[in-house]
């Protein structure tokens, strides 16, 4: 195990805006980066190649990609042969059941891994780009439920129960707009052309810009009067 350093965080990266916003603020704060990808055959596994370009861009020391196998649980129409919900009206997601591109205990997972590459690290501070504005009504983004999992992070792992390190879940987007986090983004440099949101692009690559990513996408990038490079992109090809 290395020795511990406040000065290493482990970063989860998708390679959507939020999570390369994020990147972009630790990386501001001063922090070394290492982060965190996950290959979970997900519908939308051109997202990985969005997060490689990030992870290189920003100046990770370390871009870890971590393979396995989420269809074989299915339950989401991001893991199994289920309809990806396509909106033609406005968002509105109050009083609304949780979508059913909700990936059971997704974040639990990806958090674990995290907090284990953070404890072989020595790194105190785990950052996620979990939102609690805008998204889809997910019950892992909400603030309770990183409290409590900041609480089971320092209750077991060895280098908290023996006095070493205390961790940190930082989730520095959770009650941002997506306007706001694409400004903050922005500001710090963000190379948004590079990043992906769509659950369920064409046979031609191109998002498909109806499912709740997409919108949810386009309507932070209305809000923040910038035009989504990404689109530009698409259409110049």
């Amino acid at each position: 195990m290395n020795q511990t350093d406040d000065r290493k965080a482990v970063v989860l990266l998708s390679g959507g805006v939020d999570s390369a916003t994020t990147l972009a603020i630790a990386r501001a704060e001063g922090f070394r980066l290492y982060a965190l990808s996950f290959d979970y055959h997900q519908r939308h596994r051109r997202e990985l190649e969005s997060a490689s370009i990030i992870a290189s861009a920003l100046g990770v020391i370390k871009h870890l990609v971590i393979t396995f196998d989420l269809r074989e649980i299915g339950g989401s129409a991001l893991t199994a042969e289920i309809e990806v919900p396509k909106r033609k009206r406005k968002l509105e997601v109050k009083n609304e059941p949780i979508p059913v591109t909700y990936v059971p205990a997704r974040n639990t997972i990806f958090l674990s891994f995290a907090l284990s590459w953070a404890e072989v690290l020595g790194a105190g501070t785990i950052f996620i780009g979990a939102n609690a504005v805008d998204y889809s009504g997910y019950p892992d983004c909400r603030p309770e439920y990183l409290k409590a999992f900041e609480a089971m992070a320092n209750l077991a792992t060895r280098v908290s129960v023996e006095g070493k390190l205390r961790f940190a879940i930082r989730a520095p987007l959770l009650a941002m707009t997506k306007g706001e986090i694409l400004r903050k983004g922005m500001e710090l440099g963000c190379d948004f052309s590079s990043t992906w949101s769509c659950y369920d692009p064409g046979p031609d690559g191109k998002p498909c810009g109806k499912c709740d990513s997409c919108l949810y996408r386009a309507k932070g990038f209305k809000e923040a009067g910038i035009r989504d490079p990404l689109l530009q992109f698409h259409r110049g090809k």
